[in-house]
């Protein structure tokens, strides 16, 4: 079958491999869509995500298809079904496990970041990681569901109020989402800053009261004139120095920053702890999706949030390498990769 290999940074070749079995507890699945995400992104250019990735792994976690074989002992699960996977197996029996934070657990497999995930035509899955998804699903639409589990824990941790004002800043697929998760929750305005205009104009479609072009507009400014005092949830999806700084600059009093974006490891930014004091900021951030990929996909089975808007592309794996390579192409939108096309 067709795989595309990591076997460290850009390098990445699409290769002959051979078709994994179902082992005990495990099911095959027939991939039929998986999201290209920044992490994968990080782990081409030679950093670590959420893990260290071993040369030789075939990348890619966020996914959806069809089983194609059960293994031995699976139980609720047959061939035929449409699922999507949590790419994140805990072990259960670690003190992070234990503790009711798995997703800090220290024996963690990562399906497409430790072990073969969907950047290839079928892959191996224990069953505890399958979701089963609504017939009026997309595979497209399904293989989001771990960026959506994500953004659900990081908007968890924000803690939205009904009379909150919440600035995201970046409108990438990550930003659009939280955006959707925001004004699912209740908050009362929210606030866009993406200096694409086509990222901007979508942003508006999916619920943000103002769009901020940070390039060419000033955003106290912007606020001022539309007579906001006060910014008390920022939410950062971009991860940069710079953008990181403007969450801060961004924020209210009593205000609460998520540093939500994925920085390179040893990026590191200066902030002020006297504004930070003066205003009373906590901040924070968020680490994967504990506990939150039933949740997502309901909400995209439900059409409660739209993540279909965001996909830019399907495409082919010989094209993987080139997309991974080409930050202005990757700026257009989501791709989606689909391994049996």
């Amino acid at each position: 079958m067709k795989a595309t290999v990591f076997y460290g940074k850009h390098n990445l070749k699409l290769e002959d491999i051979d078709m994994p079995k179902a082992k005990d507890g495990e099911v095959i699945v027939k991939v039929m869509a998986c999201g290209i995400c920044g992490t994968d992104v990080h782990i081409y250019e030679g950093d670590e995500g959420a893990a260290a990735t071993p040369p030789g792994t075939v990348l890619g976690h966020e996914f959806a298809g069809v089983i194609t074989e059960v293994g031995e002992n699976v139980r609720d699960a047959a061939v035929g079904d449409r699922v999507c996977v949590d790419p994140n197996k805990l072990c259960g029996e670690c003190y992070y496990c234990k503790s009711a934070i798995g997703h800090f657990c220290e024996n963690m497999i990562g399906i497409g970041t430790t072990v073969n995930g969907g950047f290839e035509q079928y892959c191996a899955v224990p069953q505890s990681q399958i979701y089963k998804i609504a017939d009026t699903t997309s595979f497209e639409e399904a293989a989001m569901t771990e960026p959506v589990s994500c953004c659900m824990h990081g908007i968890d941790l924000c803690d939205i109020k009904t009379d909150d004002t919440v600035a995201v800043i970046g409108c990438g697929m990550i930003g659009l989402i939280m955006l959707q998760l925001a004004k699912i929750g209740g908050a009362a305005r929210l606030i866009a800053l993406e200096p694409n205009k086509e990222k901007r104009e979508l942003a508006k479609k999916l619920g943000a009261d103002i769009c901020i072009d940070p390039l060419s507009e000033d955003a106290q400014k912007v606020l001022k004139e539309n007579n906001i005092t006060r910014v008390t949830k920022v939410i950062e999806c971009v991860g940069r120095p710079q953008t990181m700084k403007q969450a801060i600059d961004l924020a209210g009093k009593k205000s609460i920053v998520m540093f939500f974006g994925l920085t390179a490891p040893d990026e590191t930014i200066d902030i002020k702890p006297f504004e930070i004091f003066k205003k009373e900021i906590e901040i924070k951030a968020s680490y994967i999706n504990p506990y939150t990929q039933q949740r997502a996909i309901e909400m995209i089975d439900s059409k409660r949030i739209d993540v279909k808007s965001m996909i830019y592309k399907v495409a082919s794996l010989e094209e993987l390498p080139v997309i991974l390579g080409d930050r202005e192409l990757r700026g257009k939108g989501k791709f989606i990769i689909n391994p049996n096309a």
